[in-house]
C-alpha cells in the first residue's frame, strides 16, 4: 500500500467532498457517516469533474450529464456512466488524509 497525503482531515465536513489531484490522478475524497471514502473524480461517461458535482445522500451527480456514483464505492447508480469509479482506501494519520493509490 502507498498511502499519499490527500489534506487535511479537518477540511472535509460531513456530508462534503474535496477534489484533490494525487500523482496525475483526480480523485475526489467524502466525509459520510464521521468516515472518510475517495473515489476517482475523472467520469467514466465523458471525463467531467465530479468534484465539481453535487452531493445527494451518499451520492455524487456529475455536473455534466448526471451520471450518479456512490461515494463510498465508486458504483454507478444511474448512467449515462456504464463504468464505475476506482475507490480507493483512505486513513487519517496525525490529522492528515492519505489516501492509498
Amino acid at each position: 500500500m502507498v498511502f499519499t497525503k490527500a489534506g487535511q482531515a479537518e477540511g472535509v465536513a460531513e456530508g462534503a467532498m474535496i477534489g484533490v489531484e494525487l500523482s496525475g490522478q483526480k480523485i475526489v475524497v467524502s466525509k459520510l457517516g464521521g468516515m472518510f471514502y475517495a473515489i476517482g473524480s475523472k467520469c467514466t461517461h465523458r471525463g467531467c469533474n465530479l468534484s465539481h458535482g453535487k452531493i445527494e445522500g451518499e451520492h455524487v451527480i456529475c455536473p455534466c450529464h448526471g451520471s450518479t456514483f456512490e461515494l463510498k464505492t465508486g458504483k454507478v447508480v444511474r448512467g449515462p456512466a456504464k463504468s464505475p469509479e476506482p475507490s480507493f482506501n483512505v486513513k487519517v494519520e496525525n490529522g492528515e488524509l492519505m489516501v492509498d493509490l
